[in-house]
């Protein structure tokens, strides 16, 4: 599952980033479905909290964390904070579970979603307390993530596939 870490493996890891952070912030809103695009930058913080554990994705969530928040312009800080504590997160359970499992990839990042979704929220509700937090909790975030948890086994095949790793047994 770990794979030793190379200058080539990490020039990869970091293209990737900054392409998922430009892809969702220009090109992913024309597959919007009611202003909800997926968070490629979260699956790819999930995905290498999985497979190289919680500092690489907390260090995914730190780079992607700062696109998000020039893309979104807001203070620079809050998507990183929340991406971050998700990594962590994740790279902990990820060695508690099995995570050969497509479902568990899918749920995971749901589950995710949910989480960073109410830490952006609470952050943003700490700044602007006019923000009307319980609808926005109540309506985005679950748009969001199911959205973000359908995407989720195309970006990690892709990614298996740019990575040219093994995906359930198979050489692709």
């Amino acid at each position: 599952m770990n794979q030793p870490i190379t200058l080539w493996s990490n020039l990869v890891w970091l293209v990737l980033i900054v392409v998922s952070a430009l892809l969702e912030a220009t090109w992913l809103q024309a597959i919007s479905i009611q202003e909800v695009v997926p968070d490629i930058v979260l699956i790819l913080v999930v995905y290498f909290a999985i497979t190289e554990g919680a500092e690489r994705g907390m260090y995914t969530g730190l780079i992607g964390g700062i696109f998000q928040d020039v893309a979104a312009n807001t203070g620079v800080g809050h998507h990183v904070i929340c991406l971050v504590l998700v990594g962590y997160i994740v790279g902990r359970m990820a060695s508690r579970l099995i995570t050969d499992n497509p479902y568990v990839k899918a749920l995971t990042v749901l589950f995710s979603t949910i989480v960073h979704e109410i830490f952006y929220v609470m952050i943003e509700y700490v700044q602007k307390v006019d923000l009307e937090a319980m609808y926005t909790m109540s309506y985005a975030i679950p748009h969001r993530a199911c959205y973000t948890a359908i995407v989720t086994p195309i970006v990690f095949y892709l990614l298996l596939r740019i990575r040219g790793e093994r995906y359930q047994g198979v050489n692709l």
